[in-house]
């Protein structure tokens, strides 16, 4: 069982379970981030497009994960549609992980210790998630 856990398949099944429980738990990170109190301030336009794309962040995790989660012996056989979209995660992945160092603010985290949490085990988070992707496509090219 421990061996299969740290083979890719086993990593890429674990980085999709992840992923959806991340979508999932979209339901409820409103309240956590205080979201509805900031959001209700805000004209109807930009609301609705902000719960539009909250929406739509959580589906494409659950997405995203679902793939690796129920196909990851198929992403590893190979091929150009594997390939594809091994980079594409991996790509995709990368991209949040950049964001985390050069779109949020500091500000945001530093001086608070759960937020402060939060970033480093998001930083943690990204650095793993798109790891197992590369490795992935790596392996199979």
């Amino acid at each position: 069982m421990t061996a299969w856990l740290f083979s890719v398949q086993g990593q890429l099944r674990l980085v999709g379970a992840v992923l959806v429980v991340l979508g999932v738990f979209h339901v409820v990170l409103p309240r956590f981030i205080d979201w509805p109190a900031e959001v209700s301030r805000m004209a109807p336009l930009p609301r609705q497009v902000a719960g539009a794309h909250f929406f739509f962040v959580g589906t494409t995790c659950v997405l995203l994960g679902a793939l690796p989660l129920l196909l990851a012996p198929e992403l590893l056989a190979g091929g150009r549609l594997a390939r594809a979209l091994l980079c594409a995660e991996a790509l995709f992945w990368f991209l949040r992980w950049l964001f985390q160092f050069t779109y949020f603010s500091p500000a945001l985290w530093r001086g608070d210790p759960p937020r402060t949490l939060a970033h480093a085990g998001f930083c943690l988070l990204w650095t793993w998630v798109t790891g197992v992707f590369a490795l992935a496509l790596y392996t199979t090219s």
